[in-house]
């Protein structure tokens, strides 16, 4: 849960490091930008703990699916209310396949059991020989 609320942190500061300052357009370029790396220093100080803290039990492919997730609801609330754009509904479709591959990415494909429960390799001696093809113990 920390991972989720530091990533939703820092991605409202990178939201408005990256797009904040299309509201400025007659503002010099070098001025922007250097508004844009002082709030992304923000963003980092928020960034970099919710990675740390999210690979201890997520993958980094995971923690990078997690994170586009939440950049696509605040960018989209941000779009709306900040930039005053309308969201389209191919937006809507192309931000659905982006949160379906999130599915993807955390299903276990492999059949196997939970790690939680004991299967029948875990119950074995742990030092116990194998026994050879063919051969009863």
């Amino acid at each position: 849960m920390a991972t989720v609320v530091l990533l939703l942190i820092s991605n409202i500061f990178m939201t408005f490091a990256w797009y904040g300052h299309l509201k400025y357009k007659e503002s010099a370029l070098w001025k922007v930008v250097l508004a844009s790396w002082s709030i992304a220093l923000l963003e980092y100080c928020f960034q970099v703990p919710a990675n740390r803290i999210g690979h201890r039990c997520f993958s980094a492919a995971q923690l990078k699916l997690i994170q586009e997730v939440i950049t696509l609801l605040v960018f989209s609330v941000f779009s709306v209310l900040y930039l005053k754009e309308k969201l389209k509904w191919n937006y809507m479709v192309s931000f659905m396949l982006i949160v379906g591959a999130v599915f993807f990415a955390f299903k276990d494909w492999s059949g196997a059991p939970a790690a939680s429960k004991e299967t029948p390799a875990s119950t074995a001696a742990p030092n116990a020989p194998a026994a050879a093809p063919g051969v009863k113990g």
